[in-house]
């Protein structure tokens, strides 16, 4: 595999706009979680109600499509190593959480797929659970990261997926 010294401009771009799609669905997700209740408990569903979930539906369909295409482009551009002098236990850590975040790019869209267009329960308390809950947990283990590479360790890591 290729390693170039810093993340391609379709890498950058996909990375912001999955974070900006991924954001706007963990953060309005009241359409779908109110359409949800309704089936739930059996009670009429509006236009509206429908229309405020598939509003979520489509943005994870679109974060799926997105995460193929950038899965795609890592396979074929490559990704930069991690700094030489990262701790190997923080190279690990980093490792990890972009493999479990790789995982929910698919998983969590997946599963709210199989929620919403196939009616399997088990799914979507795994989505809007544990899932998100994961997801969370990820970004802000992520976010800390990069933080830490740019104040604490003083390296290029942010500047890869920012000015490339």
């Amino acid at each position: 595999m290729m390693h170039p010294t810093a993340y391609s401009l379709p890498q950058r771009v996909l990375h912001w706009l999955m974070a900006l799609l991924i954001f706007f669905n963990l953060i309005f997700s009241d359409g779908m979680e109110h359409w949800a209740r309704l089936m739930r408990h059996g009670q009429p569903v509006t236009p509206d109600d429908v229309g405020s979930a598939n509003i979520h539906a489509y943005v994870g369909i679109a974060i799926l499509v997105l995460a193929l295409c950038r899965l795609a482009l890592r396979l074929v551009q490559g990704a930069p190593q991690p700094p030489a002098d990262e701790p190997p236990i923080l190279r690990l850590v980093a490792k990890a959480t972009h493999g479990l975040l790789y995982f929910l790019f698919f998983a969590m869209p997946l599963s709210g797929i199989a929620r919403y267009y196939f009616g399997v329960e088990a799914a979507g308390f795994l989505h809007g659970g544990p899932m998100k809950l994961a997801l969370w947990a990820l970004i802000a283990a992520h976010i800390a990261g990069a933080l830490a590479h740019q104040f604490l360790w003083k390296s290029n890591v942010l500047a890869r997926m920012t000015r490339g």
